[in-house]
């Protein structure tokens, strides 16, 4: 299994293209027509519904992107598609209905949040929720995951689609929630080659850790995460092989 090459040829939208000033917030169906328009990449999030279905949204809860509160998984995927966005003419999304429209446009990479925020092994609805939806689409895809359990359980749901782990520097300051022994061990990135990986996402400011050159001499693709301005893209494609960006047109 590798990272198709379509994932390094063009640089990849966070969250779609989204800009929130012209009517398009992230992962809205207006940010993945305007990626698409311009010929980029699509890095989305997915949630589960309460009746199981993979949604298009990043946060646990509806309350910074929709007028709503609480969280998403507490809503079915019939309520949640009748849920408008924040400065946005859309609603949020089902997975399905992202997929026809991509329709192998474009590379899709999809990440996977974590449901519970422990980074632990209680995965598997969303996992599988998301594979199901990806079972008969033809067009260029991966799967990617802070939580390496959830690729696991992605290797058992859907072998042949590119599997990759969401890495990071783990600064306290921005994962004060997780103990310290569960950022020491995550930022080693150790779960590698246990759950099947063959592409990272590392993220920008920490790209020069020894572990990064590591798995980058192996072959397999390094992306970042997040680019926002040329610069910044400039100074990580000396190590990345490609970028997800966003505020800016990369």
């Amino acid at each position: 299994m590798i990272l198709p090459a379509s994932f390094l040829a063009r640089p990849i939208a966070h969250r779609a293209l989204h800009d929130r000033k012209a009517g398009r917030v992230e992962n809205s169906i207006a940010s993945i027509k305007a990626a698409i328009s311009a010929g980029y990449g699509i890095e989305i999030d997915v949630q589960l519904s309460s009746d199981g279905h993979a949604m298009v949204f990043h946060d646990d809860n509806l309350d910074r992107l929709t007028a709503e509160a609480g969280p998403v998984r507490a809503r079915n995927r019939a309520a949640l598609e009748q849920i408008a966005l924040k400065d946005d003419a859309g609603m949020i999304p089902a997975l399905d209905d992202v997929l026809t429209l991509v329709a192998g446009q474009v590379p899709l990479l999809i990440e996977i949040k974590d449901q519970d925020g422990k980074m632990g092994p209680d995965v598997g609805p969303l996992e599988e929720a998301t594979c199901k939806a990806l079972s008969h689409y033809k067009g260029d895809v991966a799967l990617m995951s802070f939580n390496p359990h959830s690729m696991a359980a992605c290797q058992t749901f859907a072998p042949d689609i590119a599997r990759g782990v969401v890495t990071s520097a783990y600064d306290p300051m921005f994962w004060p929630e997780l103990p310290p022994a569960i950022r020491d061990d995550l930022r080693e990135i150790p779960d590698y080659d246990r759950v099947g990986a063959c592409f990272i996402s590392h993220e920008a400011y920490d790209l020069d850790r020894p572990r990064v050159a590591e798995i980058k001499a192996t072959g397999a693709p390094i992306l970042c995460w997040t680019i926002r301005s040329a610069q910044q893209e400039a100074k990580a494609r000396l190590i990345a092989d490609n970028v997800t960006f966003e505020g800016y047109l990369a």
